[in-house]
């Protein structure tokens, strides 16, 4: 999107099927200069545009949808939205409660008619009156939804299945009530056809209205993760409530037992362990101290803490979360294009094929009525909504599913593409390991002072360089005190020499150090050079001008890593390091976390080269980083797969972002990308399946066939309904799956 273009997601009330989602997508698009596209996303009730500001404003966007029929709200109305929402689903629920009220009565008096119930009851002339009567307040109030929705859609150029289900319904109405007006046109009215029809696909639809609920269920749950009120401390120490959108970076909140982080922050007093799994998926709370940073929406545990907030608002990684979710599913995925392309002309194909029928049986048993009651069964049968949900709610689920185990997919594409991924290049630094480094090794040599560890720390820990503070941070971990030198002298290039409790300790290249201590024979370089091997940094430690021991340095890997590499390596996929660390070390991580291809050497800007290698060598390939280097190659794999613990701009780059920065979300994200393309599959073969199947059979293709059962060579129109009201729910339960597969 360039700096002249913004991108607003608008709601939109009154769509029933895919053909609707199209007819937005058209009055967005006629007319409107400054639109550069719009996409619907039926699963959701949006509208995603992106529009030049200066040629059109979103009131503009908006009118333009509400003369396509359909009622569409800006985006800062979300009060508006929802209360327009809830009252649409109480005019539903009314207007389906009437509907089931009056279609029974009418289903159950027919039957009595039909199967030669009491003579006063099968013959009475009153009895079509009844029928009438209570028909008429579910075509034309229950069913009313229908006739309005079928004009909006012709009016806009499309037909969609409203146009199909009002075609139907009123065909059997309208027939019998002309019998009943006019009594020579026949004996037999079709009432409970026409109320059965209108009613049961109410009836699926709102069965279909509550399963996509469920399906937004995990998008709904992040927006509720975050508190409305924070506890900001004031300098004086005491505690005032604020509605936690008014938090300042900055201020001091504090969070007590049990509550929910407001803002992300970093701890500056009290202890405590942090529940991370809404936003991470990592079961196992995590220990928080002062210097730790937490996220918004977290839960915190049995300790009161205080929080300093650097993002508030918009600026958490939870708002981040939900608006990368969100984004993902307003996109459509290019999976969806055959779909898009059938409905557009399935509903015209399908009133032709319903004429086609008519006059056909018609003119074949010279009898109107039967010929009818089949033209009926075609039209109701054939209505598209499975189609039109078959994608877009498994998008739906898929990327809910994601964001609930950490991995966040910032558009449906990166979640179809990613299925079909079969090399994986993973970044060493911060990828695959820690991205700094640890002390590995100390080992003495013969003759040293044994506690040349705890000498070596005191030399380094005045220092701010990096090899430096894992001298102290290992002899910190392995229970040493660690206390500053009396004096120290940095020898640039070499080591450090310092005074350390009346000692003289001389850390640095083993070169360097010996220049000042006698040579502790071939020991010391054998041992320096086997470390050195392994991709190690090797320094040496002299105590009192006596050469005592071995430290090495290395960016470890991380926890996981292996198991992730054996994970991608189950799902047929080669995993490939790339790095710019020498051979040597970049052959060492590799070996012990199981990858046998390594590209080592590469430059920043030559990550970018080796990517587009791999593709047009014919493969589809992910680029997993972390780092601003990393930008390029992410952008120009097929899939760029961020570490979300590193810089914004490599997760700006990517398709897909890590949360909790562990590599195990690499196999995850691709398992999730094939459960999610498998269930669109199913959703878009059972779709047509349905439609090629139930079409012929609604037609009369079975009417001879004494092998099939009645209820199929004789489809009823109310059979049809109840068939196309359950296609679409199977479609949206299939899709609802994904909420509980194992990835």
């Amino acid at each position: 999107m360039s700096t002249t273009t913004r991108k607003v997601d608008l709601p939109v009330i009154g769509m029933s099927c895919a053909n609707c989602a199209r007819a937005v997508e058209r009055a967005l698009g006629r007319g409107l200069p400054g639109v550069a596209s719009a996409t619907v996303n039926l699963a959701t009730e949006t509208a995603t545009v992106v529009y030049d500001p200066g040629a059109v404003d979103v009131p503009r966007l908006v009118a333009a949808i509400e003369r396509a029929g359909y009622r569409a709200l800006a985006p800062a109305e979300a009060d508006e939205e929802q209360a327009e929402r809830e009252a649409e689903g109480r005019r539903e629920r009314r207007a389906l409660a009437v509907g089931v009220a009056l279609t029974v009565p009418v289903v159950l008096v027919s039957m009595g008619r039909d199967l030669g119930g009491p003579g006063a009851l099968a013959h009475a002339p009153w009895v079509p009156w009844l029928l009438a009567a209570l028909a008429t307040p579910v075509q034309l109030w229950t069913g009313w939804g229908y006739y309005t929705g079928a004009w909006r859609s012709l009016r806009s150029g499309g037909a969609n299945m409203d146009v199909l289900v009002a075609l139907g319904s009123s065909t059997a109405y309208g027939y019998s009530l002309a019998v009943l007006l006019a009594p020579g046109l026949g004996h037999h009215v079709y009432f409970e056809t026409s109320a059965l029809i209108v009613t049961l696909i109410r009836v699926g639809k709102a069965l279909e209205v509550r399963a996509r609920g469920h399906a937004s269920a995990a998008i709904r749950k992040l927006m509720d993760l975050a508190p409305r009120v924070a506890h900001v401390v004031d300098p004086d120490g005491s505690e005032r409530d604020v509605p936690a959108d008014r938090v300042a970076a900055g201020d001091v909140v504090a969070v007590r037992p049990g509550e929910q982080v407001p803002v992300d922050g970093e701890v500056v007093g009290g202890r405590t362990a942090v529940d991370e799994a809404v936003l991470t998926g990592e079961s196992v709370p995590a220990d928080k101290e002062p210097g730790d940073h937490v996220l918004g929406g977290t839960l915190n545990g049995h300790g009161r803490v205080l929080v300093r907030a650097t993002g508030v608002g918009a600026r958490t990684v939870l708002a981040r979360v939900v608006r990368l979710v969100r984004a993902a599913q307003a996109t459509r995925a290019p999976i969806q294009r055959l779909a898009d392309r059938v409905s557009a002309y399935f509903v015209p194909a399908i009133v032709a094929i319903a004429a086609i029928v008519l006059a056909a049986w018609w003119a074949g048993t010279g009898e109107f009525v039967p010929a009818m009651v089949r033209m009926v069964a075609v039209l109701v049968v054939a209505c598209p909504c499975a189609l039109g949900l078959a994608t877009p709610t498994a998008i739906l689920v898929g990327t809910g599913r994601g964001a609930g185990i950490g991995v966040l997919f910032r558009s449906s594409e990166a979640l179809e593409v990613a299925h079909r991924i079969r090399v994986v290049l993973l970044d060493k630094t911060g990828t695959l390991t820690r991205g700094a480094p640890a002390l590995t090794d100390a080992v003495p040599l013969a003759g040293g002072d044994p506690d040349f560890l705890r000498l070596a720390a005191c030399a380094e820990a005045g220092s701010e360089h990096p090899i430096a503070r894992a001298v102290v941070e290992g002899a910190r971990a392995w229970g040493l005190p660690v206390r500053p030198p009396d004096e120290v002298v940095a020898a640039a290039g070499s080591g450090v020499e310092a005074r350390c409790g009346g000692r003289a300790v001389r850390v640095g290249r083993l070169p360097w150090v010996e220049e000042g201590a006698p040579s502790p024979g071939p020991a010391a370089a054998a041992g320096a050079a086997a470390l050195s091997a392994q991709g190690k940094t090797v320094m040496a430690v002299a105590v009192d001008g006596r050469v005592a021991g071995l430290l090495a340095v290395a960016d470890e890997e991380k926890p996981g890593a292996a198991s992730a590499v054996r994970s991608l390596r189950a799902l047929g996929i080669e995993p490939v390091m790339v790095t710019g660390d020498n051979e040597a070390a970049a052959r060492a991580i590799a070996s012990r976390v199981g990858i046998d291809r390594v590209v080592a050497g590469v430059l920043p800007d030559r990550k970018e080269a080796v990517v587009r290698e791999e593709r047009r060598a014919g493969r589809v390939v992910a680029m997993v980083g972390d780092g601003v280097n990393d930008a390029p190659a992410l952008a120009a794999a097929d899939v760029g797969i961020a570490i979300g613990t590193g810089a914004d701009v490599a997760m700006e780059a990517a398709g897909v972002t890590l949360v909790r920065g562990d590599l195990d979300g690499v196999p995850r994200a691709i398992a999730l990308s094939r459960a999610t393309i498998s269930a669109i599959r199913a959703n878009l073969f059972w779709a047509f399946a349905y439609n090629v199947a139930l079409i012929p059979i609604a037609a009369g293709a079975l009417h001879g066939a004494a092998w099939a059962p009645g209820f199929l060579r004789d489809f009823h129109p109310a059979m049809a309904a109840a068939a196309m009201a359950l296609s679409s729910v199977t479609v949206v339960l299939n899709s609802l799956r994904l909420s509980r597969v194992r990835v």
